[in-house]
């Protein structure tokens, strides 16, 4: 039984209420009944509309279910389709004009387009390493990924291989060429960089002295007259060049050049939600806590590495001086946003006056908010997040704009709890509901004066497709679906929707996540292709990834491809709403197995180390035994999938259960070396983690919207209760 304190009718759980009283709220210049009795009546005046909006989403969802059981068998065409939808209230009319109006918003979300990274903030080294991840060494994420063929001699082999390092060195180069140019010759083998004059003047082997071709590029130097570093800016990021001839790799460079500093993840995303496995109290306290300590800056995580112990922490700002002679201060973390949960679940860290659980999106708003009143406090001073002022919330899983308005008057209602200035509190709108993505513009209207973001997320968005239609017909293999027409224009309208709503030069436009973390090649292969599109920001898996992204953003100019979008032919609803079904296609019995096989195994994967040892977001091997990191997202889509062909006679019962148990098998195999493993086979009738992948499935048609967070934290609280 969980120790509870009695609060302004709230009955608090003694964990949360020891962290708010004793942590969050000194300094804040508010007390705790102004605290707790602002909870409480957002609690009230609030909790009627959610319910009534959760009430609507399942009977838009059974109205929709209902139609289609009618139509089985057949396509419905997109004016009975759309006809119907406007009907029943899923389809709003879009608004005559929507002009964005937020102020006091950081450049780094305003005006610049860069990588974004997103990690779960129950982990502190996760969390500051996503915080320091604003500068990133290039030669580091060269040498130390695939981004560099290991053959011919450039294998990553002992401490350090100069064959692999020269090829780093030529590849870092060829990136300055293109960031950087100079007028004439090229930055591969410069025998100097140095000031003359007040003048950057490069020294080359082939082309003497050059300057740069944009010598507006250099922006200032730190070092004083024998800099160490020197300073630059191109499509609004900065890269650094570092040069010691001491050094290793200095030493062995004409001009002494140790590395390349990169301006990295712009802003981070600190998450809440899918990354995250909180189901209790004690978890949100863990969370809470690491977003207090980024906030107040102080956040610190002790660690071994190579036998040394390390504390790490956030880093500091880099100053250097301009070549106009004034200091320049850059940050030296990344803006960092928070990620609360969504409207759909209920936390029992807080019961309501009637001793029934609340929103724990509500608890999430409060308390996340006055977290990062830390931050506002520091407002100018070292290690602050928001120069302007500002806290930004990203809010998932909406449906539609009436849940994009209530999240608006929840912001309200905690600014006014909290003593803030209407709307300091920005938020974040996920694109990746059916639903929102039909109704964008409306969506964005409805919180006009602090939207900051708004993004496309595949798996979400496709997991919600595939539940949408589930009594219509049986889908494509999930392979396919990434290739199908209603992605494209899905895609192409949240750029659309974006841009003629005015968030161009002050809000993000963003794509989703770079699954692979080990594929960095491929990456940089292929990512171009989101600045290319119009994002000005889009997530990557880790920090090294976030340097090599960031180099994508050098070849383009997001802005001017925005400026070119804006003049396009909009997306097409009818193509949005193109449904990706199986028709009457039929699949060869090992294009089924195979299916059910990765997903079995897929969802497996996951859900072990979820459920038995609280890990939201992990590098998990898929099939092929090719690590890809995977959350709640990925894990929605593969249940779905599999609910979805059981409901249509795909395949049956038998044949998905023969499958789990083969593939935990080979889950477990994957998992040899986790000495915290437990393993499933052999334990299908103990195992919770297998019961939840297996309630996944065989429950997922009867699921909210087809979300796995209701049995997911009921069978990790069930393993935790084992465990106590």
């Amino acid at each position: 039984m969980t120790d509870r304190v009695s609060v302004s009718g709230l009955q608090v759980a003694k964990p949360l209420f020891d962290l708010v009283e004793r942590d969050v709220l000194p300094g804040l210049g508010l007390d705790s009944e102004q605290f707790w009795a602002g909870l409480s009546r957002i609690v009230e005046t609030l909790g009627p509309e959610r319910s009534a909006l959760l009430t609507k989403r399942d009977s838009l969802q059974q109205q929709i279910d209902g139609w289609y059981r009618e139509r089985q068998g057949t396509v419905p065409t997109f004016s009975d389709t759309h006809a119907f939808l406007s009907e029943i209230g899923y389809l709003v009319d879009a608004p005559d004009r929507v002009a964005l109006a937020t102020d006091n918003v950081d450049s780094e979300i305003a005006e610049v387009a860069g990588p974004q990274l997103v990690v779960p903030v129950s982990n502190a080294r996760f969390a500051l390493n996503a915080a320091n991840a604003r500068w990133g060494s290039l030669y580091d994420a060269l040498y130390g990924t695939d981004a560099i063929a290991e053959d011919n001699g450039q294998e990553r082999t002992g401490a350090y291989n100069p064959v692999r390092g020269a090829a780093v060195v030529a590849e870092a180069a060829t990136f300055l060429d293109r960031a950087l140019p100079l007028a004439a010759g090229s930055h591969q083998g410069a025998k100097s960089y140095r000031i003359e004059s007040g003048d950057l003047v490069v020294g080359t082997a082939s082309d003497g002295d050059q300057s740069l071709a944009n010598p507006a590029q250099w922006l200032g130097s730190a070092g004083g007259d024998t800099p160490h570093s020197l300073l630059f800016r191109n499509n609004g990021l900065h890269v650094v060049l570092q040069f010691d001839a001491a050094h290793p790799i200095g030493s062995v460079s004409a001009s002494g050049l140790k590395d390349v500093m990169v301006e990295s993840a712009l802003t981070v995303i600190q998450d809440c939600e899918d990354s995250v496995a909180a189901v209790d109290a004690e978890d949100k306290v863990g969370v809470y806590r690491n977003w207090l300590g980024l906030m107040r800056g102080d956040l610190e995580e002790t660690l071994s590495k190579n036998g040394k112990t390390l504390v790490r922490r956030l880093n500091d700002d880099l100053s250097f001086d301009g070549r106009d002679g004034q200091p320049i201060l850059l940050k030296g973390r990344s803006l960092m946003l928070v990620r609360n949960v969504g409207l759909l679940m209920q936390t029992d860290a807080v019961l309501d006056a009637d001793g029934n659980t609340i929103s724990e999106c509500f608890m999430d708003a409060l308390v996340t908010s006055a977290c990062a009143m830390h931050d506002l406090n520091k407002r100018g001073q070292g290690k602050c997040n928001s120069r302007t002022g500002s806290v930004y919330i990203v809010e998932p899983k909406m449906h539609g704009p009436e849940e994009v308005s209530l999240i608006n008057a929840l912001f309200a209602e905690v600014e006014t709890v909290l003593g803030l200035a209407s709307n300091t509190l920005k938020v974040g709108v996920m694109d990746e509901e059916r639903r929102t993505t039909v109704n964008l513009s409306a969506c964005i209207n409805a919180v006009s004066n602090r939207l900051v973001f708004i993004n496309t997320g595949f798996l979400d968005r496709t997991g919600d497709e595939i539940h949408t239609l589930m009594e219509l017909g049986p889908v494509i293999p999930k392979g396919e679906i990434k290739g199908e027409r209603w992605i494209a224009a899905y895609e192409a309208n949240n750029v659309d929707v974006g841009i003629r709503s005015g968030l161009r030069g002050r809000a993000q436009i963003g794509k989703g996540m770079w699954a692979m973390p080990d594929a960095m090649r491929a990456m940089l292969d292929t990512k171009q292709n989101h600045p290319e599109a119009g994002a000005n920001c889009a997530w990557v898996p880790s920090p090294t990834a976030a340097t090599l992204h960031a180099t994508h953003y050098h070849s383009v100019d997001v802005q001017s491809v925005q400026a070119a979008i804006e003049s396009r032919e909009p997306a097409s609803l009818e193509d949005i709403m193109t449904l990706p079904l199986l028709g009457g296609r039929n699949l060869s019995d090992d294009e089924i197995q195979m299916e059910v096989d990765n997903n079995c195994q897929g969802i497996l994967g996951y859900v072990v180390r979820w459920v038995d040892q609280g890990v939201g977001c992990s590098k998990v091997p898929d099939i092929h035994n090719i690590e890809l990191m995977e959350d709640r997202a990925t894990l929605r889509i593969s249940s779905q999938h599999l609910a979805n062909w059981l409901r249509h006679g795909v395949v049956t019962e038998e044949v998905v259960e023969e499958a789990l148990q083969r593939m935990a098998g080979v889950v477990d195999g994957q998992n040899a070396g986790d000495p915290l493993y437990e393993p499933m086979a052999g334990h299908f009738d103990s195992s919770v983690a297998y019961a939840a992948a297996h309630d996944l499935i065989f429950k997922g048609c009867e699921q909210p919207s087809g979300y796995t967070e209701p049995l997911l934290h009921a069978r990790r609280a069930e393993k935790k209760a084992q465990s106590s």
